[in-house]
Formats: C-alpha cells, structure tokens, sequence
C-alpha cells in the first residue's frame, strides 16, 4: 500500500459537538484510523481532550499571522501533552503539500518542523500520509528534525 492512505473518514466539521458524534459513530462502525481535520485553537484544544481517535491532520495547515520573531504553527506544548496522554498522532499529509506553490510550501515546512520539535520534547506520535516511498518519507521527516524513531512509528 506504500503509505497511500485514502482519507474517506476524515472528520472536518468545526462544531466540536458534531465532532464528538461523528467520533462516536465511527467507534461503533469500527473504522479505523479515526482522522479529525485541525480548525482552529479552541476547536483543536477540546477535540484533544475529548481524544477517542487516531489522528489529528494538519494543525499548522490553518491561516495564520506571521510574525519575525514567532512562528504561529497552531500547536503548543500543552496541545502536545495533551494528545500524548490521550495517544494521538499529529498528522502530516504530504499530498497536500505537494500541492501547494513554492512560498506556501516554505510557509508550511516552517510551521511542520516547529511541531516536529514540539512533538519530539513532548514524546507525541507523527503519521505521515499519502508518501510514495518508505525509505524516501522516512529520509523527509529526519531532515525535518524528527527522531529515527518517530521516523519509524510515522510511516503508516
């Protein structure tokens, strides 16, 4: 399958309420991975308490101002602990950014790599979606500054 994860269920709604049933139903439908879409702080904060799915997809994704001296990457060190206790994987979706123009590409892989270090401090699981090849995925994410460990465990 060679990482080709194919998101049919992917939760990304932005009403926390109707998140939590779409959770419960595919609980009782027994899909797996369960994946919920980033939205915006408060959204991403009560959905990693609440925790009952897989994979949080692309929090760094959302628009955000941009400053010189502080990245704004939609994740912190308590959203890190947080989905750590609760074991949820922060997702990254390479087709995604494969799609996007040069400047929002930079943009992008500035804000993964501040959550990559954020998740190393933190012991929080990476998933990289949709890669072609393992060993090249792999390779991308050390040069991203994650661990050979959470190399490993992100390549679904």
């Amino acid at each position: 399958m060679k990482g080709d994860l194919i998101i049919i269920n992917m939760i990304s709604t932005q009403n926390i309420e109707q998140a939590k049933n779409l959770i419960k139903k595919e609980i009782q439908q027994k899909i797996k991975p369960i994946m919920v879409q980033a939205q915006n702080d408060d959204f991403n904060r009560k959905i990693l308490e609440y925790g009952m799915f897989d994979i949080l997809l692309s929090p760094e994704a959302n628009a955000r101002e941009r400053s010189l001296r502080q990245i704004d990457s939609g994740f912190n060190h308590v959203l890190a602990n947080i989905a750590t206790k609760n074991n949820i994987a922060i997702g990254i979706d390479m087709k995604e950014i494969s799609e996007l123009s040069k400047e929002n590409k930079a943009r992008r892989l500035e804000k993964i790599i501040q959550n990559i270090k954020i998740c190393r401090k933190a012991k929080t699981k990476i998933a990289l979606l949709n890669y072609k090849d393992k060993k090249d995925a792999a390779s991308f994410l050390i040069s991203l500054g994650a661990s050979t460990q959470q190399a490993k465990q992100a390549l679904i």
